[in-house]
């Protein structure tokens, strides 16, 4: 995107926050860098010049602009639409992974040497994974420093810094000013004194249809693990320093973010990881610019465009509720997730509201009595399977996982037939072009609609929806009137 100069500078004189996260803006006569929707007057074309990411106008030179914040605008669709490596090494940096395991870490979670890791992102990023790594931390401390009065020390080694030092020199690179002038400059806000509960707001691309994506968090949550409470979705995290509690509520413009954390060092991953679930980064325009050519599919398409795909912040999480939900109903699926996390979940405090426990990992759910489990032997068997698997690290879902080898590896358990695997590479792997014809709902709702029924016709029908076959996933479930289409009163 960066190198087409002609539709960058189209996208800059428009101000279209459509790309604001495809690339940045730097203005060669002030030095700064910009998101394409900028509110300020538009630089003459001959003073701008384009990067990929925030991190290589950082390495040019050019600090980030204090109006339109470019460190904060969506994440590149990109790394949530592809599976190559750049695309699983940036889910993997904004994760966290080089803060806690360093560019080599990153390299053996790839499987790729650290050469070749660095030759590609640079070229495609124009920066390399301890620069892109650095942005990242920047822009967490930045969210710190003007959201809480924590100690500026305390705020150093929370955003992953190594030392003071090295936190006051980037933020005075990137920002133009020290971490005092930073605060200073939103004093008049009176951020809230915390140890660990930050307000923030979470952007996305514009339009966002809320009801199916907190719709179906709301109707799928696990007792004691997730809860709509007063118009938000709440749920615990399990994160690498320790856990947390998010609460998500939908607005026009942007999502409220709250988060409660016991170590400060996980608050970028955690809003990586809520920003993950809720698929902010999505291009919205693109898949329904697409989707909307099929004449059977428009109306619904038109009728709430922006819907989003409703993921989940643990892969392996996801994957369990998915086999406790073969056949049988929602409410079911709930029950069984419910008593497997008051048998084997961490016990969390929620002064809040409901929340009880962590959903349990693999590990805690390796010594699992199958004959607890209140459904068919097969089913047990197929739990069991998978259980092992992903305590064995036989099977990746991480944020940098292969999602066509995942799928290879779930397809030799017992009892993973497509509907299952699909189900996890859409909600899980986060594959935006996982397709389920087999499911119940979307034959009903093709049926509807006029489009094949049968699950051969429909996937051959669905060709024209790629690459985006599981928002049109979205658009099809919407047609039923299941909870999982509807915000709760």
């Amino acid at each position: 995107m960066h190198e087409d100069v002609e539709r960058c500078v189209r996208a800059v004189q428009s101000k279209d926050s459509r790309f604001d996260g495809w690339f940045f803006t730097a203005v060669l006569t002030t030095g700064i860098y910009c998101r394409p929707s900028c509110p300020a007057v538009p630089p003459k074309v001959e003073n701008m010049r384009f990067y990929p990411s925030a991190a290589a106008a950082q390495q040019a030179g050019f600090r980030a602009c204090k109006r339109c914040r470019p460190d904060a605008s969506p994440g590149s669709p990109q790394w949530n639409e592809r599976a190559d490596l750049v695309a699983r090494a940036m889910r993997l940096i904004a994760d966290g992974v080089i803060d806690r395991e360093g560019v080599p870490g990153l390299a053996t979670r790839l499987g790729y040497s650290t050469r070749q890791i660095e030759r590609q992102l640079r070229a495609e990023l124009g920066a390399g994974p301890l620069a892109l790594a650095r942005a990242q931390r920047a822009q967490t401390a930045r969210l710190l420093i003007e959201t809480s009065t924590l100690p500026m020390s305390d705020i150093a080694f929370a955003a992953g810094f190594a030392s003071i030092r090295a936190f006051n020199d980037t933020v005075r690179e990137v920002f133009a000013l020290s971490p005092t002038e930073l605060r200073n400059r939103v004093g008049r806000g009176h951020p809230t004194a915390t140890s660990g509960a930050l307000t923030l707001r979470l952007s996305f691309r514009s339009p966002l249809c809320p009801d199916n994506l907190f719709g179906h968090l709301a109707a799928t949550a696990v007792p004691g693990v997730e809860e709509w409470r007063d118009g938000a979705y709440r749920r615990t995290l399990r994160l690498p320093h320790g856990h947390g509690i998010v609460t998500l509520r939908p607005t026009p413009d942007h999502v409220a973010c709250q988060l409660t954390l016991n170590d400060l060092r996980d608050l970028s991953i955690a809003i990586s990881r809520c920003r993950w679930m809720l698929d902010l980064d999505a291009d919205p325009v693109a898949v329904d610019d697409l989707l909307r050519r099929d004449a059977l599919l428009s109306a619904q398409v038109n009728k709430h465009p922006g819907r989003r795909v409703p993921r989940t912040v643990d892969g392996a999480e996801f994957a369990v509720r998915a086999v406790l939900g073969q056949q049988v109903s929602t409410a079911a699926a709930r029950t069984h997730a419910g008593r497997l996390v008051t048998a084997h979940g961490e016990p969390v405090a929620d002064p809040a509201g409901g929340l009880t426990h962590l959903f349990p990992g693999p590990a805690a759910l390796a010594d699992l009595d199958p004959a607890s489990l209140a459904f068919p032997q097969a089913r047990r068997t197929t739990l069991t399977t998978l259980i092992g698997a992903l305590a064995a690290g036989e099977i990746d879902l991480g944020p940098g996982s292969d999602w066509e080898q995942a799928r290879i590896r779930l397809a030799t358990l017992p009892g993973l037939g497509p509907w299952t695997i699909e189900t996890i590479a859409m909600r899980a792997l986060g594959d935006p072009d996982a397709f389920v014809p087999t499911d119940l709902g979307i034959r009903v709702a093709a049926r509807a609609l006029g489009l094949p029924a049968t699950p051969a016709a429909l996937t051959h029908h669905s060709e024209a929806w790629r690459p985006w076959r599981a928002y049109a996933v979205q658009y099809l479930w919407a047609t039923g009137e299941h909870a999982i289409n509807r915000l709760p009163a």
